[in-house]
């Protein structure tokens, strides 16, 4: 699948773009085949003390969609305005409409120095404003199912929080989940106390996620953001010491931004997808075997398959395939992830 070339980044706004909207800025009116709703704070279905937006992008033939992708934003303003036009990316777009998903971008309209918990623990509300959102959606879109359909989750910083807890709190709805400079911690860790935890999930979890960073959070560097890969290493050790397949990726050029991260998040994001999506419309997610997979150090640059390797698999970090194991080799070398795929055909 050829990606096509983005027309804007949806991680992060300059400080020039910041300056220039107003926190609570009103996009303009969403035109098929984008649907955007807003809950205001406090309101009937949003239990939060901010306004939300979703903004939903749909595919050409949106009569049987099978998924959903969201792409969440992270915490501060900046970041927080970048949530009005994730859906508008061409990249997720493409991978979206690959699957038969479709794109949803939530906004949380919090001002500069809002506590960000308040939004990206889903327990605070945020995750019964997420389904008031998509029953809301499914209304005024006419895809009535929405607020039935799998979920696949990218999110940064903040953002990843939010994506985690979400995925702890409702398993059966997630395919899988790529966490960008952000891993929640546990309740027996000491680290961060003053912060909500979770309990690292049992067995039948089966989720798969991905733990990305930047080198320069905490992995060759030790500045601003040093606090970055000692949560992540934690947070990925305690998970695959339960045998859940976790997997991490280092960009080798970035700090808390989203990098490059795309070029592989996108891909990973594509694999479980299709090997997740039960054949049936009606039937449950499929589960993922270890041994199928691949392994590496959690800050290594070579995978291994996993049914070759007789060491403790609990010191490993997974990768679902081969395919990705190699995108993943290139990535964490220097973020050239190879695509020889032909383009796509031109449109208007």
């Amino acid at each position: 699948m050829k990606l096509l070339v983005f027309l804007f980044s949806t991680a992060c706004l300059t400080a020039t773009a910041i300056a220039q909207v107003a926190p609570y800025h009103t996009p303009p009116e969403a035109l098929p085949p984008y649907y955007r709703v807003r809950l205001e704070p406090k309101s009937d279905g949003n239990p939060l003390d901010i306004g939300v937006q979703y903004t939903l992008w749909l595919p050409d033939d949106d009569t049987n969609l099978r998924g959903i992708i969201v792409h969440q934003h992270g915490c501060g303003v900046g970041s927080a305005l970048s949530g009005q036009t994730g859906a508008y990316d061409l990249h997720w777009q493409a991978l979206a409409r690959a699957h038969g998903f479709a794109l949803l971008s939530p906004n949380y309209e919090h001002p500069d120095g809002y506590d960000c918990w308040r939004w990206c623990d889903p327990r605070n509300g945020s995750a019964a404003t997420f389904d008031t959102g998509l029953e809301a959606l499914a209304k005024i879109s006419g895809c009535e199912n929405l607020g039935t359909l799998p979920l696949a989750l990218w999110g940064h910083s903040g953002g990843s929080l939010w994506c985690a807890g979400f995925t702890f709190m409702y398993p059966e709805r997630i395919i899988g989940a790529w966490l960008h400079s952000g891993a929640p911690h546990f309740t027996d860790e000491e680290v961060r106390k003053d912060k909500p935890s979770f309990q690292v999930p049992g067995d039948e979890f089966d989720v798969p996620l991905m733990v990305g960073l930047g080198t320069r959070e905490g992995v060759t560097e030790k500045g601003k953001w040093k606090h970055g890969w000692p949560l992540a290493e934690r947070f990925v050790r305690a998970m695959r010491h339960k045998g859940h397949l976790v997997g991490t990726a280092i960009d080798p050029h970035a700090a808390h931004e989203c990098g490059d991260s795309r070029y592989l998040a996108i891909p990973w994001l594509d694999v479980i997808i299709h090997a997740r999506l039960p054949r049936a419309p009606a039937g449950s997610l499929l589960s993922l075997e270890e041994s199928e997979g691949f392994l590496a150090s959690l800050s290594g640059k070579q995978a291994f398959r996993a049914s070759n390797f007789d060491g403790d698999h609990s010191q490993m970090m997974w990768l679902p395939n081969e395919h990705i194991a190699k995108l993943w080799e290139a990535y964490v070398k220097d973020a050239q992830v190879p695509d020889s795929s032909p383009p796509a055909a031109p449109f208007e």
